[in-house]
């Protein structure tokens, strides 16, 4: 019998997204359940994040994912870290989050750094939707000790616009960095458009 691989399926939320982060797992997933009893949701994603942190990432008509977020914030156990609600989420924000990478870096750098996974999201939703720039790349959690990154290109104006943007939309405590790079350096360029991962660079995802 030969083996057969089942093609991925797009990653596709619209128009609304929600996102729980946990610092419990077990509230995390007593939450998702009650979140899922109380309304219809189109997409449901969940699991384990380091650093010992869950996630819950949701889409679906608005106010079914506006109940369901109601009831995970409900049902949270005191254990919520960190949420948002996108009632219209930008399509470059949903692509970024199933690992999609736009390409390629024109002209201004600029990257957010967050403390939660939500306010990732956040920032790159705001940013991408208030200036002319590009989605390079979200980063969330993994790798990361639980912090989020963002990566947006574009004219410098531009980037600092929405870098501007999406530093505004966060919750006090939530930015960890930011900064904006007019002209990148053309090695900086290669490593940033192929994998902001160190490990992969190296080749270490590749090693048995």
């Amino acid at each position: 019998m030969t083996d057969s691989v089942i093609p991925r399926k797009p990653f596709v939320i619209d128009p609304a997204l929600a996102m729980l982060e946990f610092s419990s797992i077990a509230a995390g997933v007593f939450a998702g359940d009650a979140m899922v009893k109380r309304a219809q949701l189109d997409v449901i994603h969940a699991g384990t994040v380091q650093p010992g942190r869950y996630l819950i990432l949701i889409g679906g008509s608005v106010a079914e994912v506006e109940e369901a977020l109601k009831a995970g914030q409900e049902n949270a156990l005191d254990s919520l870290n960190d949420h948002i609600f996108l009632p219209g989420v930008h399509p470059d924000v949903v692509r970024a989050i199933g690992g999609g990478r736009a390409s390629p870096i024109n002209d201004a750098l600029g990257i957010i750094e967050t403390q939660s996974v939500p306010s990732a999201i956040q920032a790159a939703d705001k940013g991408v939707k208030g200036a002319q720039v590009a989605l390079i790349e979200i980063r969330l959690a993994d790798g990361l000790n639980g912090k989020g990154l963002v990566f947006f290109t574009g004219l410098v104006s531009d980037v600092e616009a929405a870098i501007e943007l999406s530093v505004a939309s966060l919750k006090t405590g939530q930015l960890v960095k930011q900064t904006v790079i007019a002209k990148l350096h053309p090695d900086m360029v290669t490593l940033v458009q192929g994998n902001t991962r160190f490990g992969a660079q190296l080749g270490w995802d590749r090693r048995e």
